[in-house]
């Protein structure tokens, strides 16, 4: 890359970064003069025209004219002058007389001709004569918008199609239905659209923490809204000239309040606004599922329909006499053989109708269908687990690519549903682990950003909590590792990523007026407990294990949420009830620990700490109780509870207890032992 680095790369311009450039000698100059023209095999003309919609140099579109310069060549080819598996690689060639670009497909001569853009915009239409041979590392780069929580139009919807494209993110995930609205016209069960997609709170947050309601489509109170078919397939023909391919989600078994709302009968209970989960005893939900799907096959052209499969409860189906007797009649062992059940039957129902399962990593519990695939959002472990059994797997860990949470400091940004997720961590994310073989690296399909949407009220929100980190993960998705510098990345976003976004009606974050991670998370601690053992007379929670048994004397402090891996988790019904070992009788004058409160997640705030010490680790004298009132917010706070005073000490026991009404999760970084 060496000269282009020198010539071109300097400037900040691709985005995300090629796989190769190599500068060359003189200048192309784009003018009135110049012509577009096409060869070879059969291009796709609505295609290019999607591809140049947004250049502002001329675009003369010439697919037959003979010009020998001043002209841009786009040629499908049968195949390419470099190594690659992909049909998405492209080579483009530029001189002082004319600019070639190469591919084996039409969405190959697509991201060379954004990869042209970029280069001719920055430049004003003087392009620098240059090689550049590139393909993507992953064949899956893809988003996720939740469009039940808060419904969002088919025009937000092609708009961020356009953007994802020019930057070769290649894949659209909608998540359309779930206990806040049905978000797709079935014809079979129309209370799906009557009903189901419209609520008498436009907030979800509100709906939430209010009735939890549907209404009548023309209730004056009712809020929501559905796609057509009609809009659907121009949502389709959208990103089809895009290059960009659309995955429908359907959720089963459980966030499907509204439709077992509008169809009781299709739940263990029959009862409205009682169950979250289908009764899987019930072969009317395996009608009611093949025939949705069915109508969502019909439209959608993907290979994948998503069935989601997280988060099931299941819980009426340990008593519902209909699920007890599949269980026996299928000879299924608990509830989550139950749900394997089902995931497998939808599978096979998929398979039969030319379709591939895709779904949340919950798939795996009670064994993995044999052909699905898996995206690994609970971290990584359930893509690895899936690749390890020879399935494919798409990685979309919270921790990295959960673009709902915090991007910045908490204080400083509109109310989001928790985490923390700034540019530079989802930039670094590497999702092909060091310890894969390559035979396994080459069943992890790629990355994908998701954005549920709880917190975003708003279409100007989600563009907010979008952008630019969505861009970030394009470059995961594309760029090769050596090839990727964060300093890079940064400049190109600061300089020219976040104005042509501006100019072009987004609304992203701005990165120059970052604040950054909790001043207390930058730095080690030292103190007297530094590394030394903590005995847990209580476990902490191996869901949020942070650095493990090491974590409280590790000398790390927390930054702005528990997704950092510092902050120990301990469900509050096990409480907090540590003895530290100072090695030996020492002066202590202040002991504490830093506590978060996050309500959204049920993340809580102690009723009552309780700090005491020994010098024989068996008789231990109370230096403190503080008890405190646990109060609900909107906030991402944090509190310490500690002591200060004088005392000899081997042996420091720190516990806190939960406030009985509250439940959920107490996060701890470190006890400070000072």
């Amino acid at each position: 890359m060496g000269a282009f680095v020198a010539k071109v790369a300097a400037t900040n311009v691709v985005t995300p970064v090629p796989m190769s450039c190599v500068a060359g000698s003189g200048v192309f100059q784009w003018n009135q003069s110049t012509r577009i023209v096409w060869t070879g095999s059969v291009i796709d003309r609505t295609i290019m025209e999607a591809a140049f919609a947004d250049c502002a140099l001329p675009v003369n579109l010439s697919p037959g004219a003979k010009a020998k310069k001043n002209v841009i060549r786009l040629e499908r080819v049968d195949a390419l002058p470099f190594p690659t598996t992909s049909d998405e690689a492209y080579r483009l060639s530029v001189t002082d007389r004319d600019i070639c670009i190469q591919a084996v497909s039409d969405a190959g001569l697509y991201y060379g001709i954004r990869t042209l853009l970029q280069l001719a915009d920055a430049e004003q239409g003087r392009v620098p004569a240059t090689l550049v041979e590139d393909a993507p590392r992953f064949p899956y780069r893809g988003v996720m918008l939740d469009v039940s929580r808060h419904f969002r139009s088919k025009e937000f919807v092609k708009k961020q199609i356009d953007l994802m494209a020019a930057y070769k993110m290649n894949r659209l995930h909608l998540h359309l239905t779930d206990a806040a609205g049905w978000r797709l016209q079935i014809d079979r069960y129309p209370r799906l659209t009557e009903l189901a997609a419209w609520r008498d709170a436009p907030v979800w947050k509100d709906w939430w923490e209010g009735t939890r309601h549907y209404c009548e489509q023309q209730d004056p109170k009712a809020d929501g809204g559905y796609y057509t078919k009609a809009d659907i397939k121009e949502i389709l023909e959208h990103a089809r000239r895009h290059c960009i391919t659309v995955i429908p989600e359907i959720e089963m078994p459980s966030h499907s309040e509204e439709v077992l709302t509008a169809y009781p009968e299709l739940s263990c209970t029959h009862e409205p606004y009682k169950q979250a989960d289908f009764c899987v005893g019930n072969e009317k939900t395996f009608e009611f599922l093949e025939n949705v799907l069915k109508e969502v096959i019909d439209l959608f052209p993907s290979q994948y329909i998503h069935i989601g499969g997280d988060e099931a409860g299941k819980a009426s189906w340990k008593t519902c006499p209909l699920c007890q007797q599949r269980m026996k009649d299928e000879g299924l062992k608990d509830v989550n053989e139950l749900q394997s059940y089902l995931i497998r039957r939808i599978e096979k129902f998929l398979n039969a109708n030319g379709r591939d399962l895709l779904g949340w990593d919950e798939i795996l519990e009670g064994g993995l269908a044999p052909n699905a695939t898996v995206m690994s959002w609970r971290g990584v472990d359930g893509g690895l687990k899936a690749i390890r059994a020879g399935h494919h797997a798409i990685m979309t860990p919270g921790e990295f690519c959960y673009l709902d949470g915090y991007q910045d400091a908490p204080y400083s940004q509109p109310e989001a549903i928790g985490g923390y997720l700034p540019l530079e961590k989802v930039y670094g994310y590497d999702p092909i682990p060091a310890s894969f073989t390559p035979e396994e690296a080459s069943l992890l399909l790629g990355v994908q950003g998701n954005v549920w949407t709880e917190y975003i009220p708003t279409a100007e929100h989600l563009e907010y909590m979008l952008y630019p980190r969505a861009i970030a993960l394009a470059e995961v998705g594309w760029s090769q590792p050596r090839n990727k510098s964060w300093e890079s990345f940064r400049s190109r976003v600061v300089e020219k990523v976040l104005p042509d976004m501006r100019a072009k009606g987004y609304h992203p974050f701005d990165i120059t007026k970052e604040i950054g991670n909790r001043k207390e998370a930058l730095q080690p601690i030292e103190h007297l407990a530094l590394g030394k053992k903590v005995t847990y007379l209580a476990p902490y929670w191996t869901n949020y294990p942070a650095n493990g048994a090491e974590t409280l004397t590790d000398g790390l402090r927390g930054g702005w949420n528990y997704n950092d891996r510092r902050w120990l988790g301990f469900v509050t019904d096990k409480r907090v009830d540590v003895v530290i070992d100072l090695e030996k009788e020492t002066t202590i004058h202040s002991v504490g620990a830093d506590f978060m409160q996050i309500c959204g997640p049920d993340v809580w705030f102690p009723c009552k700490v309780v700090i005491s010490a020994s010098t024989d680790g068996e008789h231990y004298t109370t230096l403190t109780e503080i008890d405190q009132e646990v109060k609900k917010d909107d906030e991402v706070s944090f509190k310490n509870f500690g002591w200060k005073g004088e005392t000899k000490a081997r042996y420091v026991r720190y516990q806190s207890f939960p406030d009985p009404k509250r439940g959920g999760v107490h996060f701890v970084d470190e006890i400070v032992i000072q």
